[in-house]
């Protein structure tokens, strides 16, 4: 009768230590409180509609991803809006069949999941005003390109170096492409810096 209490006893002991589930993840106590969240997710090609090669490996699919500084949200969404670079100009266009000015940003915006207004005008209420001389990669640039007396025209900067501003836009004539602030025509049409992020 000892002999069965002791096995019943060691039985019960040996299924309550041992009935936890392996789930895969890592218990809290061990993670410790302060330690930055991880989460993994699927890497997708630059334009949705393109799909994933079956030739990638697991590795290429996965990655583990921090929470993203402000700083490295501008820099996805200027290299993203780059990938367009080429796309012929379509009004009302926001994908790379083809765009316009604020469809560029607009898409660009959105892939980092910020709803700007789908307009350059309504864009330019956004934000806040920067100075030029406090200009940064990231920051919009708005034009009046036309003899109407407002915004008609945007671009994102891709780049801020030794006083020379480039932005990425959609031009009728040319569709997505990098220009200069020091060009005379962008000069000239240049009205206002806004911040968003």
């Amino acid at each position: 009768m000892r002999k069965l209490f002791l096995l019943s006893f060691f039985a019960l002991l040996f299924i309550s230590c041992g009935s936890t589930k392996n789930t895969g993840k890592v218990p809290e106590a061990i993670i410790g409180k302060n330690e930055p969240r991880t989460k993994t997710v699927r890497k997708l090609s630059p334009h949705k509609n393109d799909k994933i090669s079956a030739q990638e490996t697991e590795k290429d699919l996965e990655a583990t991803i921090k929470e993203e500084s402000p700083r490295a949200i501008k820099r996805e969404i200027i290299d993203y809006a780059k990938t367009f670079q080429g796309t012929r100009y379509k009004f009302g266009g926001t994908t790379d069949a083809g765009m316009d000015c604020s469809g560029l940003v607009y898409t660009a915006f959105q892939k980092e999941n910020i709803t700007l207004p789908r307009i350059s005008r309504d864009m330019a209420t956004k934000g806040i005003l920067i100075s030029f001389k406090d200009i940064e990669e990231g920051d919009l640039v708005f034009f009046k390109t036309s003899r109407k007396n407002t915004i008609t025209h945007v671009g994102l900067v891709v780049e801020s170096k030794r006083g020379e501003v480039k932005f990425i836009h959609s031009t009728t004539h040319a569709g997505v492409i990098i220009s200069s602030l020091d060009e005379d025509y962008w000069k000239k049409a240049f009205v206002e810096v806004r911040r968003v992020i």
